[in-house]
């Protein structure tokens, strides 16, 4: 682990960590709407030895659900659909022992549907349908859906092949006509079966620089590329309410109820931590080569994006910490 002093600025920290090989990647951090670290460090191909820029977008993984949650949160406030329909009605084809889960419950990982990666996240090029195969070869939900919080990327993807059902569009045309272009978050493309051309694109390593490079095509748990810049517009615009209105940004960090009347910490695509000064929301991804990590800080208006293709050579929570007590 590595201890700073107070002393150390942000821009500091991170070429500590840089100069130590535990980081290579983008960083971006705002206080107060000032933006006081925004670097880029390292190669985007080490066998190349071409460098990073602030430009280069990465994979985000599973910071990819906040923007799944936002186009469904887009849906209802176009009155296509309520989070407490069942997502059977969009979606007849998946299995009997799953028609009652809500969109809900989807949103909030708390339908009890078996998480595919643990099985199946090894297999290349794996689709969304793939997915909804495997699901249909399971007899039972884990757990009666809203008795419990467990983490399933399988419920995501069924959440994108929704919006894809609910707005005739791929789930790559939803999020760049109604995200994306609206935004200017010129940098961020979704990676799906069509395979799109991804320029200037990071290429995933493992810690010991050899090549781990993303290989699947689900959309919804993941698929996205981005940029530290890319994702400071989506958090802006979250925090304006140009995206979202006033109430759904509410219950977006709301945590869940459960069953037992128990609160989870997880709202639509959004950890939740209330515990400290103010609320704090926040998304990690991870996989092959890439971490992901995107802090809010909502009450003290303060950011932490960080993005890597060295995999697990980056200590996240470590960085995370140190970065914030600079901020504090």
């Amino acid at each position: 682990m590595i201890l700073f002093s107070c002393g150390k600025n942000s821009n500091e920290i991170i070429s500590e960590y840089h100069k130590k090989g535990q980081f290579n990647g983008t960083v971006l951090v705002m206080k107060n709407d000032h933006i006081i670290s925004d670097t880029a460090l390292g190669f985007s191909n080490f066998q190349t030895q071409e460098k990073l820029n602030i430009d280069t977008p990465f994979y985000i993984a599973s910071l990819s659900k906040s923007f799944t949650a936002t186009a469904i949160i887009l849906l209802q406030q176009k009155g296509l659909l309520s989070f407490d329909d069942k997502a059977s009605k969009y979606l007849p084809e998946l299995p009997a022992y799953a028609k009652d889960i809500t969109i809900r419950h989807l949103l909030t990982h708390t339908s009890g549907i078996w998480d595919y990666e643990k099985e199946m996240s090894g297999k290349k090029e794996l689709k969304n349908q793939d997915v909804l195969n495997w699901l249909q070869q399971k007899k039972k939900l884990q757990f009666p859906s809203g008795s419990k919080f467990e983490y399933s990327n399988s419920g995501y993807i069924i959440l994108s092949l929704i919006i894809e059902k609910t707005s005739g569009k791929s789930y790559a045309e939803f999020l760049n006509e109604n995200i994306f272009v609206p935004l200017k978050m010129n940098n961020t493309k979704v990676y799906d079966e069509s395979m799109p051309v991804i320029k200037n694109k990071a290429l995933g390593y493992n810690q010991q620089r050899q090549p781990d490079d993303y290989s699947l095509l689900t959309t919804g748990d993941g698929g996205i590329y981005s940029t530290t810049k890319d994702l400071y517009k989506f958090d802006k615009a979250l925090r304006n309410f140009s995206l979202i209105n006033k109430n759904n940004t509410v219950l977006m960090y709301t945590p869940f109820k459960l069953s037992d009347k128990t609160l989870s910490n997880y709202g639509f695509g959004w950890y939740i931590d209330d515990s400290n000064n103010g609320q704090i929301v926040s998304h990690t991804g991870g996989l092959n080569g890439f971490r992901a990590l995107f802090w809010r800080d909502l009450k003290n208006n303060k950011i932490v994006i960080a993005l890597t293709n060295q995999g697990d050579a980056f200590q996240l929570n470590n960085f995370l910490n140190d970065i914030k007590k600079y901020l504090d």
